[in-house]
């Protein structure tokens, strides 16, 4: 299971997108999410498409990482689908049955929704593979840093968001060993309807939060004998520096957010 998940893996590397600093990283990734929602038209998908085949190029990071990062959405690419073509209405029926109305506005509508989900998370899966936690806490610091005049707790969040991200993986081994265990134990995951098959779940939803706040309560620990205080007056290794890359990179993002917003604004 922790295998097809890489939402908070880190894939060390030395590539090019690798070196950027963090806060350009999360940055650029704003703006690409904001970008794919600008989209309106199909063939226009096609642009943020290859900027991402670009980015995913450039980052040394394998194809099955981007199948993999999909893998665990599929149910919800479904769901998302099948809800998008009987909730959206529309002119132009292609089939009826029942109370059930097809339209083209409604297949539109499903497999925009579904496209964007998927370079969604392919594009923030790119951000978490070439960035390791600790640069991803002081870019996200940062960034956050001027609302500290508003009394903005930046650390705090950028700290609480990047532990969360980062115990993902080690939540999902946990969960696989739990629910291997269950299973030689003689527990039935799979048969049963689904209220049978959720109450099923209660012998690894228990344990794996007795573990979650164990582990929690350890991290507390070793963060406290380290004399851990927050951002206010701490030291870092590694200061963050503006780079070459990143203003190439930001050139980049720039001209492709132009040309999508140009052909997006086309009469085609």
């Amino acid at each position: 299971m922790s295998a097809d998940i890489t939402l908070g893996q880190f894939l060390p590397g030395n590539s090019a997108v690798h070196r950027l600093d963090p806060r350009t990283k999360i940055f650029l990734m704003i703006v690409y999410i904001v970008v794919i929602f600008l989209v309106k038209t199909l063939w226009v998908f096609l642009l943020p498409t290859l900027l991402l085949v670009f980015m995913f190029a450039l980052a040394r990071v394998p194809a099955s990482y981007f199948f993999s990062s999909l893998k665990p959405m599929r149910w919800l690419l479904i769901f998302m689908f099948v809800i998008n073509i009987f909730a959206t209405p529309g002119e132009n029926v292609l089939l009826q049955w029942w109370i059930f109305r097809f339209t083209s506005e409604a297949v539109r509508q499903a497999v925009f929704m579904t496209f964007r989900l998927i370079l969604l998370v392919a594009g923030t899966s790119i951000l978490t593979l070439t960035t390791s936690p600790i640069s991803l806490t002081d870019g996200l610091e940062k960034l956050l840093s001027p609302l500290r005049k508003l009394h903005f707790p930046a650390h705090e969040l950028a700290m609480m968001m990047t532990i969360a991200l980062r115990f993902i993986p080690t939540l999902l081994e946990e969960t696989d060993r739990i629910q291997k265990a269950q299973m030689a134990r003689g527990a039935d995951f799979e048969s049963g309807n689904l209220i049978q098959r959720a109450k099923s779940m209660i012998p690894i939803l228990v344990p794996l939060f007795v573990s979650a706040f164990r582990r929690a309560d350890e991290l507390a620990m070793a963060m406290e004998s380290r004399c851990y205080h927050g951002g206010e007056g701490r030291t870092r290794m590694r200061e963050l520096k503006m780079h070459y890359g990143d203003l190439v990179a930001a050139l980049v993002f720039a001209f492709a957010t132009a040309a999508i917003i140009v052909c997006e604004r086309l009469p085609l």
